[in-house]
């Protein structure tokens, strides 16, 4: 990276680690965000009710993801609420430990865990999810909220990620603080016009965040990197 004339980070944070701990000139590198397009499986697929509120986990279970903190909040919030189902979608290395950590805080029977999905299943995963949750350790951008916002699901993100700097209509925690992610699960489950709010202006917001936008800054960062080595080149 510290040869390259220049170079491309998905999110500010990921450009500060690249600053901060890897000594990388702020100057030459461009933020680039990632973008979200619409799912051809998710076309056609309608919401599924169910009278349990349903909260979702999207992604790899893994340390960096926070899982464990997901978790935690489900207790909390199910010490509030008795309608509500947590779902953890995906795979990784701590899922056994997760389904272990679950039976021990005793809600095994409220949190289902689907392993990894694709293709259609992911598309009605979303259509059955009331809020999606994102309580990522550390995530250098995070496409899962974009998509789930696609399928018009409020979400809940982690502040540490990439992804928290462009989504304005999300709502936004501390990974750690367990007792803030639970109240804002509980608000979003219980007062259907923030909800409401947060589909909507989230699944418009999203509208210009795609990776059409995504290629064009890439070719202007390319284009400044080859005016920048024929300038040298002259020389």
């Amino acid at each position: 990276m510290h040869g390259a004339t220049r170079a491309i980070a998905v999110s500010m944070l990921t450009k500060n680690v690249c600053v901060n701990r890897y000594g990388v000139n702020a100057a030459k590198i461009d933020v680039v965000y990632n973008g979200v397009d619409l799912d051809p499986a998710g076309v056609g697929v309608q919401p599924i009710h169910s009278k349990d509120k349903i909260v979702l986990y999207f992604g790899r279970i893994t340390l960096q993801k926070g899982p464990e903190y997901f978790i935690q909040a489900a207790k909390k919030v199910l010490e509030h609420m008795d309608d509500v189902k947590f779902v953890v979608a995906g795979s990784g290395d701590q899922a056994a430990r997760m389904i272990e950590m679950a039976a021990a805080m005793g809600i095994g029977h409220k949190v289902l865990f689907t392993g990894f999905l694709r293709g259609r299943d992911i598309a009605r995963v979303f259509a059955m999810a009331d809020l999606y949750v994102m309580p990522s350790v550390s995530e250098p951008f995070g496409i899962a909220p974009l998509e789930a916002m696609s399928h018009n699901v409020p979400v809940l993100i982690s502040k540490s990620s990439g992804v928290s700097e462009v989504l304005m209509h999300a709502l936004k925690v501390d990974f750690w603080d367990i007792e803030d992610m639970a109240d804002k699960i509980i608000a979003v489950l219980r007062y259907p016009p923030l909800s409401r709010q947060l589909a909507e202006h989230g699944a418009f917001e999203i509208r210009g965040i795609n990776w059409d936008g995504a290629a064009t800054r890439t070719a202007r960062v390319y284009e400044r990197a080859i005016a920048a080595t024929a300038s040298r080149a002259a020389y």
